[in-house]
């Protein structure tokens, strides 16, 4: 079915509705005053937990805000006003500070539960368009998120008063991040399962290749054998030992193929004859970023994992690195 607009009209509709979006947000930076600072002061020092609680599209909002307070190191939960009614209440204490989302400060399940929010003790901080409203009588702290007009042509679905609501709640949280000093490192522990988490915490010993599946053989070995123990294990080398089990060297697929070339008769050849001494590699503490680095400056494909007194006790393969995400 065709559309009952030009592809022109309907750019220029999208156009002015993200227009409109930014200029609500430009007026809602200019009126931040001292209560965002108090805000901020509340929240730094709150001893319990921040909860946040909205009704419909509010409720959406704060459940994202929710989540970025909660992963730049601010304890944060959600918690729906018409639950909370019949019973969630039951996870806010008195060290808690409540933030309540409500344009027009007129949200019948919001309101409702004010005064039991009163009861237990906690701090109300209110994100509300309406500065004379119920919620805004009844809460410690307001922030205004008032739009002159919904981005809706019928200035009824929540459009730009959610998006103010929401850019408040990231302002909170970025200024909450840098006031108690949340580092990347931070970050990376509450992110595991995200690149920089995997960068920053993820250790060798995590990844690692260990026991019967290390490529290994004596100095005295045969380049027969060691050919063998290198192609059996498919990581296209091997290491070296002494008598102690102390790395000696390393034997890979292109010192092969470079034996084979030079024409020598090799065969006969031991495998302290062949390996390349003293060669790279890492300890099982390493993190795996640094380990990625030594690999790609190097422009080798795999490292031996050392011990102390230098005994092979892992290997790590850049594919291994590529494969997480590294």
């Amino acid at each position: 079915m065709a559309l009952s607009q030009d592809r022109q009209a309907v750019l220029d509709t999208g156009r002015n509705i993200i227009l409109r979006e930014a200029a609500s947000l430009s007026r809602i930076a200019e009126l931040l005053d001292r209560n965002f600072y108090s805000a901020i002061e509340l929240l730094s020092q709150c001893r319990g937990k921040v909860i946040i609680s909205g009704m419909g599209k509010s409720g959406i909002i704060g459940q994202k805000i929710a989540a970025t307070l909660a992963s730049t190191g601010t304890t944060a939960l959600f918690m729906h006003p018409a639950e909370a009614a019949h019973g969630d209440l039951g996870v806010v204490s008195k060290d808690d500070v409540v933030l309540c989302l409500s344009k027009s400060g007129m949200t019948e399940e919001l309101n409702f539960i004010l005064p039991a929010l009163r009861k237990i003790g906690v701090s109300i901080v209110a994100f509300t368009g309406n500065k004379r409203s119920y919620l805004a009588e009844k809460a410690d702290i307001v922030l205004d998120v008032s739009v002159e007009q919904e981005a809706c042509p019928f200035d009824l679905a929540p459009t730009t008063s959610t998006t103010t609501m929401l850019a408040m709640g990231d302002a909170l949280a970025i200024c909450l991040m840098q006031e108690k000093q949340f580092t990347h490192r931070d970050f990376a522990i509450t992110h595991p399962k995200g690149s920089l988490g995997k960068r920053l915490t993820m250790k060798v010993s995590d990844i690692m290749v260990r026991s019967d599946a290390l490529p290994l053989v004596l100095e005295t070995a045969r380049l027969t054998d060691l050919i063998l123990e290198m192609t059996s294990k498919r990581f296209g080398v091997s290491g070296v030992v002494d008598d102690a089990g102390r790395l000696s060297g390393i034997f890979t697929d292109g010192d092969l193929r470079r034996l084979i070339h030079s024409k020598r008769d090799f065969l006969s050849l031991q495998a302290q004859d062949v390996m390349t001494k003293d060669p790279k590699t890492v300890s099982a503490d390493t993190l795996a970023e640094k380990c990625l680095r030594i690999l790609e400056t190097h422009r080798i494909t795999q490292l031996l994992v050392c011990d102390k007194e230098n005994r092979p006790v892992g290997l790590i393969h850049i594919h291994d690195l590529i494969t997480l995400g590294l």
